[in-house]
């Protein structure tokens, strides 16, 4: 397995030294290592250039993380694509432990593992809802995002398949990604934390837009009208729609947003009447 590690990063150049430096300490060597920084301003390229220079560091104009992560993938010479964020680690046998369980079990594309959460230099615990799975677990990725990018390694050309990073979505595109994933390929689930998880620094993408539901809302719109899903998923997948857009109805009426809350009605009639005559 030619395995290629990318990294994207935005102005953490505190945090991103941490994130490389797990990678290099593996007890498996990754065949690339791929840093891309999208138009940081902080020094974060210099600094990649004097301190690692094995690595293959690729400059972009601020694009997002979904088109900094296309744009690594795209440049990956490896068969296989490890993903890490630039706020966390890997600990040091994550990439041994997922080659070895699937060189022992091949009918797997893609893998993910559990994680260590520190939020503000303090562990915590998972709630229930946060729970992983493997196996054929599209419906369990519905509402919420329950595969960590950090955690994944995957085979590269199964992206030509269900498609890559969507670029428009601010937030959410790793959920967006895994339910193309996990309604067409069964999931490895290793239940180690193999990855450390920081939360609480002011820069994290889930706590940069309002309204996250929203974006889980417009993936769901997005996956069932461009997607062919079996009739068991897409069944799942309108009253996980209709669920979450009643769910985001209730927040507009409370705030008077009546002209939009029409609009989500007429979504909600359609979607069942969809279901109806599917």
């Amino acid at each position: 397995m030619k395995i290629s590690v990318v990294i994207p990063t935005f102005n953490r150049i505190s945090l991103v030294a941490r994130a490389i430096d797990s990678v290099l300490k593996q007890s498996l060597n990754p065949y690339e290592i791929i840093v891309v920084d999208d138009g940081s301003d902080d020094g974060t390229s210099e600094m990649i250039q004097n301190k690692y220079k094995s690595i293959k560091l690729i400059q972009q104009q601020n694009s997002g993380v979904s088109a900094a992560r296309n744009n690594g993938i795209k440049h990956a010479k490896g068969d296989w694509i490890g993903l890490l964020d630039s706020d966390d680690e890997w600990t040091g046998k994550k990439l041994e432990n997922q080659v070895d369980r699937l060189i022992k079990t091949p009918e797997y594309d893609f893998c993910h593992t559990n994680e260590i959460w520190i939020r503000n230099g303090v562990r915590v615990n998972q709630r229930k809802k946060h729970q992983k799975y493997g196996g054929y677990i599209f419906d369990k990725c519905l509402d919420i995002c329950r595969i960590s990018p950090s955690t994944v390694l995957f085979r590269k050309n199964i992206l030509d398949h269900v498609g890559w990073f969507d670029n428009h979505l601010p937030v959410c595109e790793d959920y967006d990604l895994w339910l193309r994933i996990t309604a067409e390929y069964r999931i490895l689930f290793i239940d180690e934390p193999l990855i450390i998880k920081y939360g609480g620094h002011d820069d994290q993408l889930s706590h940069s837009v309002e309204g996250i539901e929203f974006f889980r809302i417009k993936s769901l719109e997005n996956l069932l009208e461009r997607s062919e899903l079996s009739t068991d998923n897409r069944i799942i997948a309108i009253q996980m729609i209709i669920k979450k857009y009643n769910i985001y109805l209730n927040g507009l009426v409370k705030r008077k947003k009546l002209g939009e809350a029409e609009q989500i009605e007429e979504k909600i009639k359609f979607w069942k009447k969809d279901m109806i005559e599917y």
